[in-house]
């Protein structure tokens, strides 16, 4: 019988599937299609959960048959991310049009990522302590502490290091190693890697411009390869979030949401609140909030259902030359966006925490000395947090260690993580473009509108 049911749930989800190859055909926008594909999904998982159960072997079975899709469509966006993060820096050197010194640019960005993440773990203190976060008062299940063990012995040797250690950590000494994502601070480092490169592609293009020139024609190619990769992978978004989102609520446990439910409730809040504080900055540059809105939803959807920024880059960058971005800038905003001043992992979500752990540590959360100390930690932590799946893990380690607190009570938090994952996500994607808007409008080379990629 459980196969008469399986077989029921593949022919349904086969036609939603068909449905969105039609409205493709129909030139329905990316944006509408991928929402759609998100609350399709969700009502889907609700209805699996509801008819035979989160646990049961139909729901278990369907979700695994689905997982071909959702899964593959992860993979495919693990696959490009290291190379697109690489090329698209390297790229923002040779393709470097800027009125300004790049210097100066690279400090207004980074200057902004780094603010805003700063602002961003304020916002997270507060959002814990009107919650009132305690992990004290949480209660570990068998997953919760199997996930404490596994953070544990997973970031022993980095939690071990000494704060001006865990900055050497983030240096590439082999490039080649870091490419294959072999180590926690990988993303980061191939981030280094490809700037050193770009530096030292303008040397060359001053005193040797014909070898310069091969070089940037060479790179223009890979990178144009590159995106098209990028272009057919995300043609399978709406097929993607789909399965992924009927997946994840259909096994979703929610008593385990429930318990969590506050924290769930305060991450929102303070990510709805960070976001609200980037169209404030955004109107200071002469954008209106509702345009920027209005015109980065595509982006910001994709990177909330797919929860990663470095599959986000194209749409990043497209979206940034929409909003009057030059192409130079939305490269190298994007592109650190990925590694640095991350509002959502690496703001937010390493200050909640530490608030929360607190308490279980014999510490006031509201002393003022401790809420500094967070937030200064927060911001220099926030350099290095890769764009892919895991940063905010690896951000809460670091915040967490370097203030002497438990990092294994940060397992208590799993059941939820995919949850929460999506909105810090989306977030950290719009600070990197904010960044680019900041910088453009500090250096006066803000200009008119472009097409996005995903109207093109």
């Amino acid at each position: 019988m459980d196969t008469a049911f399986l077989i029921i749930n593949l022919v349904v989800a086969a036609i939603i599937i068909f449905v969105f190859g039609w409205l493709a055909k129909r030139h329905v926008s990316f944006s509408k299609r991928v929402l759609l594909a998100l609350g399709i999904g969700i009502i889907a998982g609700f209805v699996l959960q509801f008819i035979y159960g989160a646990a049961s072997d139909v729901t278990t079975q369907t979700t695994e048959w689905l997982g071909i899709i959702g899964g593959g469509y992860v993979k495919l966006l693990q696959m490009i991310a290291i190379p697109l993060i690489f090329i698209s820096i390297v790229t923002a050197f040779t393709r470097l049009q800027l009125k300004t010194n790049i210097a100066k640019v690279g400090m207004w960005i980074i200057g902004t990522l780094v603010i805003t993440a700063a602002i961003a773990a304020f916002v997270g203190i507060g959002a814990a302590l009107l919650f009132h976060l305690d992990a004290s008062n949480i209660s570990q299940g068998a997953t919760e502490a199997a996930r404490a063990t596994e953070l544990q012995d997973k970031f022993a040797g980095i939690s071990d290091l000494s704060f001006p250690q865990k900055i050497v950590e983030l240096l590439p000494a082999n490039p080649f190693l870091d490419f294959t994502g072999a180590r926690a601070t990988s993303t980061v480092a191939v981030v280094i890697f490809a700037a050193f490169i770009g530096a030292a592609f303008l040397g060359v293009q001053r005193k040797q411009p014909e070898e310069a020139a091969t070089f940037a024609k060479g790179v223009d190619a890979i990178y144009a390869i590159i995106l098209r990769i990028v272009k057919l992978i995300l043609r399978l978004t709406p097929y993607g979030v789909f399965a992924i989102m009927t997946s994840t609520v259909a096994l979703s446990d929610t008593s385990a949401i429930l318990k969590l439910g506050n924290f769930v409730l305060a991450s929102y809040a303070a990510l709805i609140a960070m976001f609200v504080i980037h169209l404030v900055i955004v109107a200071f540059t002469g954008t209106s909030p509702m345009t920027y809105i209005r015109k980065s939803l595509p982006v910001l959807t994709f990177a909330f259902t797919s929860r990663t920024s470095a599959g986000a880059i194209p749409l990043n960058i497209d979206t940034q030359k929409k909003l009057g971005v030059p192409e130079g800038i939305a490269n190298f905003a994007a592109s650190f966006g990925l590694s640095i001043g991350q509002n959502g992992c690496a703001g937010i979500y390493p200050a909640m925490l530490a608030i929360m752990i607190a308490p279980a540590a014999g510490i006031d959360p509201f002393s003022w000395k401790f809420i500094l100390t967070v937030v200064l930690v927060v911001a220099i932590s926030s350099f290095g947090v890769a764009g892919v799946g895991g940063g905010a893990t690896f951000a809460a380690i670091i915040v967490l260690s370097t203030l002497n607190l438990p990092i294994g009570l940060a397992g208590v938090l799993i059941s939820i993580e995919p949850l929460i994952d999506m909105g810090r996500t989306a977030l950290n994607v719009s600070d990197s473009m904010v960044a680019g808007l900041v910088t453009s409008k500090a250096t006066g080379e803000l200009k008119e509108e472009e097409p996005t990629l995903a109207e093109a």
